[in-house]
């Protein structure tokens, strides 16, 4: 005679079987999200190493900050130390969990702020082959997703951006499957066609809990190009707030 938990056992199964792609998909980027919460606010030094066609390469030298936010998008801001050319160019976005992200540029030989447009996020980095878009941090209510299969200890899943103005129609996300952190990423342009290849390396454990690539490497099947960053002396819970992340911070941070 089959029991009330016996029953309850069995639609539960049933409940797992009928999980449609889009929602696993969807469960395996709030894992990922929920793996890395509680960093509070971070800070790093960066090399990049930008590489053209011919295979020359031209080094910049920057650092960034984040600031860590659960009621909306991370804040964060970069700048440029060196080469003189790059020297005092500052970046600051605001990432939104729904709707367009905020982003500011700091150009030193204009002494002014510009705010980056909607249309004009997918443009480059600073000349690296790294979108605007791509300094957002990865909220989960930007894409819808779906879930593609479970291969060499990775959960693929494919994600669509929400925002129509994206440079992407959909990337494809390596997640690791024992710690969900992401060991690559494909971009496929507005015509539906395989962009970049972002690749992770080198991960780091930090505070028994985040996990940090130590290098990225974006690398453009299109224009043949490359840029490498190296990430080097983490600090976490350094005690930023929302007044380290202002326009006035952005000047500041140029000079």
């Amino acid at each position: 005679m089959k029991t009330i938990f016996t029953y309850t056992l069995t639609i539960l199964a049933i409940t797992l079987l009928a999980q449609t792609p889009e929602e696993k998909g969807l469960e395996i980027a709030q894992k990922a999200d929920l793996a890395d919460q509680g960093f509070e606010s971070s800070s790093v030094k960066l090399t990049m190493v930008l590489t053209n066609r011919q295979g020359q390469e031209s080094t910049r030298y920057l650092e960034s900050k984040t600031l860590e936010l659960t009621t909306d998008g991370d804040k964060s801001l970069v700048v440029f130390n060196s080469p003189k050319d790059v020297q005092g160019t500052a970046t600051m976005t605001f990432t939104h969990k729904e709707g367009p992200d905020d982003q500011w540029l700091y150009l030193p030989a204009l002494k002014r702020v510009k705010r980056i447009s909607s249309s004009n996020k997918s443009g480059p980095f600073v000349g690296s082959e790294f979108a605007f878009e791509d300094l957002s941090s990865q909220e989960v209510e930007k894409y819808t997703y779906k879930y593609i299969e479970e291969k060499d200890g990775n959960h693929i899943v494919e994600r669509y951006p929400v925002d129509p103005k994206s440079g992407y129609t959909k990337q494809i996300v390596y997640w690791n499957t024992e710690n969900y952190r992401i060991e690559k990423t494909e971009f496929f342009d507005r015509r539906g066609a395989l962009l970049k290849t972002l690749n992770y390396a080198d991960y780091q454990l930090y505070l028994d809990k985040h996990w940090r690539a130590s290098e990225l490497n974006m690398e453009n099947h299109q224009s043949n190009k490359k840029t490498k960053l190296i990430f080097e002396n983490y600090a976490f819970k350094i005690g930023l707030t929302d007044k380290d992340f202002t326009q006035n911070s952005l000047i500041r941070a140029g000079r």
